[in-house]
């Protein structure tokens, strides 16, 4: 009869928990990404699969963690070391289970992250950008970050690629990170997506903590709207359509000539956008890519990346390293941008509302929302969403953009 319960009890995980609690910590921080996405719906897209990936990684004997391969792309297979690439595609999803064949053969290869950009351009409206471009260059002030975070790291022993990947998470994109990482440091994968999409989802909490420390009431009180009627702009926009499907071309042929390495994301975020812009026409085209493929990929990506969080590739101090990291390089992006908005109003008669620099991320529209949110607290009547959208979508590009000179430099 006893062995009978002791078997009963090795069948479960129990035994394995009690064995390595670190287990446990695993469980919690899925549960809080839960909490996150649900109940406070923060990225709920994002955070919800990313939560139950990591959750389901982290039950012993369900084998659904996904195993890192070394740089060389070998990882233990029933106790034979092998390389991934040369591996079948059904021999992947045989001996190393559903996640993993997901993960190396749609994420690791990089064929997503395009995807999604193709996705995020057809569900972005460039028309607040073209309609402020001055604004714009906010959204390049707020990648500070990346390249800072990357000069400490360097200092503090991570390699040139390692660094790279670390500071990208500046740039508050997941895809444009797991994309940079794939290039640069494939084994920091896991950590650094989990890092950068956890920071993207935190969003709500991060940049009102970074603009209390570093703005004045006033600051926050000016009014775009009162400015614009002041130093009203003197070039004016005729045919805005026209312009927004000129728009994604204009940019895809100057990226692909100054910076090659960026087209597969901004080619792809570019051509989501053209494909809405045209309208009827391609509407069949937009409809996939924003809704169907979109969705597909996020599901895919935010599942098998959750499951790159089990105890053993997090709970070390590499990945500790790298969440502070991240979030140093997060909020020195913001505070970025907020300070190039400082030096403008120094120069100039019309006056910005620093909140604007504070949305030169890439996390779209949500940084916008929240800054707005903050600029109606304190002037119920000053709205400045579609301001802070130029900087927030030029952020998008900024971001896409350094992530090419990162492979192209550090490659």
């Amino acid at each position: 009869m006893e062995e009978i319960f002791a078997k009963l009890y090795d069948m479960t995980a129990f035994s394995n928990i009690i064995a390595d609690p670190s287990f446990l910590v695993m469980y919690a921080i899925a549960f809080i990404l839960l909490y996150l996405g649900i109940k406070k719906h923060y990225e709920p897209l994002l955070l919800v699969p990313i939560a139950f990936g990591v959750l389901i990684a982290n039950f012993p004997g369900g084998d659904m963690g996904v195993i890192q391969a070394d740089q060389d792309g070998m990882v233990m297979v029933n106790g034979v070391l092998k390389n991934i690439w040369e591996m079948p595609l059904h021999e992947i999803a045989h001996d190393l289970g559903l996640m993993n064949f997901i993960y190396y053969m749609l994420i690791k290869t990089g064929f997503l992250p395009p995807i999604i950009f193709m996705g995020v351009g057809a569900l972005t409206d460039f028309g607040p950008m073209l309609r402020n471009l001055h604004l714009s260059i906010f959204g390049a002030a707020a990648q500070l970050g990346i390249f800072t975070v990357l000069l400490c790291a360097v200092m503090i022993g991570f390699t040139p690629q390692e660094a790279g990947a670390l500071g990208i998470i500046g740039g508050a994109d997941g895809p444009t990170a797991i994309f940079t990482t794939i290039k640069l440091a494939p084994h920091l994968l896991g950590p650094i997506a989990i890092a950068a999409y956890s920071y993207m989802a935190l969003v709500p909490v991060i940049i009102p903590l970074v603009v209390k420390l570093l703005c004045s009431k006033k600051e926050l009180m000016i009014n775009m709207k009162e400015q614009e009627k002041l130093y009203p702009s003197k070039t004016e926009i005729k045919n805005l359509r026209v312009l927004k499907i000129i728009f994604p071309i204009a940019v895809t042929t100057v990226v692909a000539l100054f910076v090659p390495t960026a087209v597969p994301l901004i080619g792809m975020l570019m051509f989501g956008n053209l494909i809405k812009e045209i309208g009827a026409d391609t509407s069949r085209l937009f409809d996939a890519a924003a809704n169907s493929i979109m969705n597909a990929a996020t599901i895919f990506l935010g599942l098998s990346v959750g499951a790159t969080m089990t105890s053993e590739a997090f709970l070390n101090w590499t990945t500790i390293g790298i969440v502070v990291g991240g979030f140093l390089a997060f909020a020195l992006s913001i505070s970025g941008g907020i300070f190039f908005v400082k030096l403008f109003n120094v120069f100039s008669k019309k006056k910005i509302n620093p909140l604007i620099g504070a949305t030169g991320l890439s996390a779209v529209p949500m940084a916008s929302r929240v800054c707005n949110e903050i600029a109606t607290k304190y002037d119920p009547k000053n709205h400045v969403l579609n301001y802070c959208m130029s900087s927030n979508i030029s952020g998008v590009i900024g971001s896409a953009v350094a992530a090419g000179v990162l492979i192209s430099f550090l490659g």
